[in-house]
């Protein structure tokens, strides 16, 4: 198989909404979608084979049975490296924190969570928190969270489509209503959640935060914005992520044997060709091309994101403005 469709994991939260289902054209028979995750190997939301011989089969299953199809730069990592998601925050989510690797291999016993979001669409207005306004102590940040004020001191920053913003581990964030989002990430779940506005769950008690150990992992200062990706969207050690417009022409995209080729659809439609093969997608469909699919043509109009794996230390931020997107 030269192009693998995927079906995602649906996840349903309650802050999530109707738009992945209406828009993105996600199964789902909940009340509300608030994520799906589209390219995952990770045990709490496995994506699998839409279709061919391993059709059922999740995609950690298929690439057990063709690890090259992973290519050579995923087996330095003892895990699957990357996962990526869609996002419909129709209500705010929790101000969260994730741990760096270190701290969450000794706690969590899974690796940490860098990521990157890319703002598919959003309100008139919507806005996410990202970092802190200015530095604050630790004994302010713990102050905060109690009393209920701790989003006076965060960044506020207004989005648009288009935008992408770097969140490294350690950096408190939050997704606010009215946003879809792109979320190319480390292949983890462990979130930290710091304060979640004393909404109950669906059990009808507040739902659970982890206040100490987001004191332990969270840099109490303005997040960095000044990062240098090399023309890519997003970089790190674990996924290299690049947007492709497409104008009704063809794009053209080749494996090595390298890193696998993932290409989710966030908006328009489109077909991929790879050797005799054709797939076409939708706006919401997320495409795997092994890592010996070998040469690929694109067709059609709209915007796709394009994540692979980088070859070791060849793709870590470093300072300075890129001038494109939002870090």
């Amino acid at each position: 198989m030269a192009i693998i469709k995927l079906t995602p994991a649906c996840k349903s939260y309650l802050w999530g909404g109707q738009r992945l289902k209406q828009d993105f054209h996600k199964t789902f028979n909940g009340d509300v979608l608030a994520e799906t995750w589209e390219l995952s190997c990770h045990p709490d939301g496995p994506s699998t084979v839409a279709a061919g011989p391993f059709a059922g089969k999740t995609l950690a299953a298929y690439l057990q049975r063709n690890p090259a199809a992973a290519g050579t730069n995923c087996a330095r990592f003892q895990d699957f490296p990357v996962l990526i998601k869609l996002i419909d925050a129709h209500k705010d989510l929790s101000i969260q924190v994730h741990p760096d690797n270190t701290y969450a291999l000794q706690n969590e016993r899974q690796f940490g969570k860098t990521e990157m979001w890319y703002i598919v669409d959003c309100e008139p207005g919507a806005f996410l928190y990202h970092g802190f306004k200015s530095a604050i102590s630790k004994e302010e940040f713990r102050a905060r969270i109690a009393n209920g004020t701790l989003t006076e001191v965060l960044n506020a920053a207004p989005v648009h489509p288009g935008d992408t913003f770097f969140i490294q581990s350690g950096t408190i964030h939050a997704i606010c209503q009215g946003i879809v989002i792109a979320e190319i990430q480390q292949n983890s779940n462990v979130t930290y959640r710091v304060f979640d506005y004393n909404r109950v769950g669906t059990d009808g008690k507040p739902r659970q935060l982890h206040v100490q150990k987001a004191l332990d992992v969270t840099r109490t200062e303005p997040a960095r914005t000044d990062y240098n990706f090399g023309g890519h969207l997003g970089c790190c050690d674990s996924f290299v992520t690049d947007v492709l417009q497409l104008t009704g022409g063809e794009t053209a995209g080749q494996t090595d044997g390298s890193t696998f080729h993932s290409l989710l659809a966030v908006k328009g439609s489109g077909s991929v060709t790879c050797g005799n093969e054709t797939v076409p997608f939708v706006q919401g469909e997320s495409l795997f091309l092994p890592a010996d699919s070998g040469s690929y043509r694109i067709s059609g109009t709209g915007t796709l994101l394009r994540t692979t794996v980088p070859p070791e230390n060849t793709c870590l931020p470093t300072g300075g403005v890129t001038g494109k997107g939002v870090f």
